[in-house]
């Protein structure tokens, strides 16, 4: 890295854009999430009428309702899995976005300090999704 030529208030300008669509993926994955559990319990099972609960065994507290199971069916399982197929995914994802926003705004403010050695460390944790690196202070290269 033999130049760097950053504009800190463009970077700044940036990194709110990217936080207002991480943050617009945020709800979309959450609402991913609410929609196949609902989709998931209106599925329903392959278990005829009252077998399609199962109450569950042991004292019940006085004044509480005895708690019971749901039976789930073979959508149910189906959207599970697909959903725990995608996890890993879609934690990566969310890690890609926050080393990126970190080491974009660590290393910026490095640039201004003028401290380059501690701008391409942040540049660096940031490529190689270093996250312990970016949330502590010290990107000295001590933890490397």
């Amino acid at each position: 890295m033999t130049a760097w030529d950053i504009q800190p208030q463009g970077v700044q300008g940036q990194l709110k854009v990217t936080g207002g669509h991480a943050g617009e993926l945020e709800k979309a994955l959450n609402g991913l999430v609410t929609t196949l559990s609902d989709a998931a319990t209106a599925a329903g099972t392959a278990v005829p009428g009252s077998q399609a609960s199962t109450p569950l065994a042991g004292p019940v507290a006085p004044g509480h309702a005895a708690l019971s199971q749901k039976a789930t069916g073979p959508v149910a399982g189906a959207l599970a899995q697909y959903l725990h197929g995608r996890e890993t995914d879609l934690k990566a994802m969310a890690e890609r976005i926050q080393a990126a926003v970190l080491g974009a705004a660590k290393a910026t403010n490095a640039y201004v300090e003028g401290d380059l050695e501690a701008a391409k460390h942040a540049q660096d944790a940031a490529r190689t999704l270093r996250l312990d690196l970016l949330k502590d202070n010290d990107l000295t290269g001590g933890g490397r």
